[in-house]
């Protein structure tokens, strides 16, 4: 008689691991951070992630008290959502360092790298004199103030500060947080560059130098940190910014918690170097003390893409035309016409980045005579064209 087979058994598959992910989604770090999770999860992966969208303010979600998962990534803010994740049980990590715990992961930018490059960056544009804006209380907001007062410090450079808690930035109204701010600006010796300590406090301190009467960037340069790009782009003149990889801040974090959540030990503490200094109009200068140069730099940057001329220049400045070149070059290094076509190729790059304007348009609008010249000086500039230009940007 023929034996009965015995019945196979389903393959026994390894359980995905149940990831939550609270971590605001309304900020550029937090949606960066995200993305660099994704990017160790398609590699490493799969995980079954959990997140919501929310604000870096919101309170730990109900759901998570009782979660039955394996592992945690948070930006934790406070000492409730610390207690309460810790409270859990579930392997953690951090990845905003704001509550001190010495029994939790923490992946964080590195504070002090930050400042130090937004001290060069600012430094290396010609200023002496310098300032910075941060929020009381917040560890990484003083690690990164003072590391710019020792760099600054270090190079023989006074440095203001202006500082306002967090919980007066959300509570007061925002003319009065300007007009308290614009007091202070009014107090600089300027020119002078001022780090804020992020992309956060671009609106209101631009804000509070034209209250002020302070041009930027010519005499107050200003340089956030984030590069939260619609941020940045929104204010007017568009905001600089150092560039914190936060991306790779989510990617080495997922890769501590797989580790966690295989039972293995890790390191405790990273802190992530910055990836630049992304620059736009304010910061885009030089600090001279030479009054008529200085003009001419902030005439020639406000009307260059209107077909603006060397005499124009020197009009507008009451030098005589000799005088300005000379004068122009020695300080600034660069010729009068070499700063014109700077300044409109930068126009025109902002506009192949941000429109789908035709080259004949963004050539008139960027002040340059016909397209074919501003194709000449793409290549010369560049090494590529502007149609290469444009689809290379995206």
């Amino acid at each position: 008689m023929r034996q009965p087979t015995a019945r196979k058994t389903a393959p026994a598959y390894p359980r995905i691991p149940r990831v939550a992910l609270i971590i605001e989604t309304s900020l550029a770090p937090g949606r960066d951070i995200l993305r660099g999770i994704s990017r160790y999860v398609r590699e490493n992966g799969p995980w079954s992630t959990f997140v919501e969208p929310r604000s870096l303010e919101q309170a730990v979600p109900g759901w998570l008290r009782n979660w039955q998962g394996d592992g945690i990534i948070a930006r934790i803010q406070n000492r409730k959502i610390a207690e309460i994740v810790r409270a859990s049980g579930i392997p953690t990590v951090d990845v905003l360092g704001v509550v001190e715990s010495g029994d939790m992961p923490l992946v964080h930018t590195d504070d002090t790298r930050i400042a130090s490059l937004a001290a060069e960056h600012l430094l290396n544009r010609g200023f002496k004199r310098f300032g910075f804006f941060g929020l009381a209380g917040e560890n990484w907001a003083v690690r990164r103030r003072d590391a710019f007062v020792a760099a600054t410090s270090i190079a023989g450079c006074p440095c203001a500060l202006y500082e306002t808690p967090r919980r007066i930035q959300h509570t007061r109204m925002w003319e009065d947080n300007a007009d308290d701010l614009a007091r202070w600006v009014q107090s600089l010796v300027r020119p002078v560059g001022v780090m804020l300590c992020s992309d956060q406090c671009g609106p209101v301190m631009l804000e509070a130098c034209r209250r002020a009467g302070a041009a930027v960037p010519d005499e107050v340069a200003v340089l956030g940190v984030d590069n939260d790009e619609p941020l940045c782009d929104a204010t007017d003149p568009a905001l600089s910014s150092v560039w914190p990889d936060h991306v790779r801040v989510g990617y080495e974090s997922a890769g501590i918690l797989d580790r966690l959540m295989h039972g293995e030990g890790t390191t405790r503490r990273v802190y992530v170097p910055p990836k630049g200094v992304v620059t736009r109009r304010s910061t885009d200068v030089l600090a001279l003390e030479d009054r008529e140069i200085s003009e001419a730099l902030r005439f020639i940057r406000e009307h260059a893409c209107e077909g603006l001329g060397i005499d124009r220049v020197a009009e507008h400045v009451a030098l005589s035309r000799s005088v300005l070149q000379r004068q122009f070059k020695k300080l600034v290094g660069r010729t009068l016409h070499e700063e014109m076509v700077r300044v409109r190729l930068r126009r025109a790059q902002d506009l192949l980045r941000g429109t789908e304007l035709p080259l004949r348009t963004v050539a008139a609008k960027s002040g340059f005579r016909h397209q074919e010249y501003m194709g000449a000086v793409f290549r010369d500039r560049l090494g590529q064209t502007p149609h290469q230009f444009r689809h290379g940007s995206r």
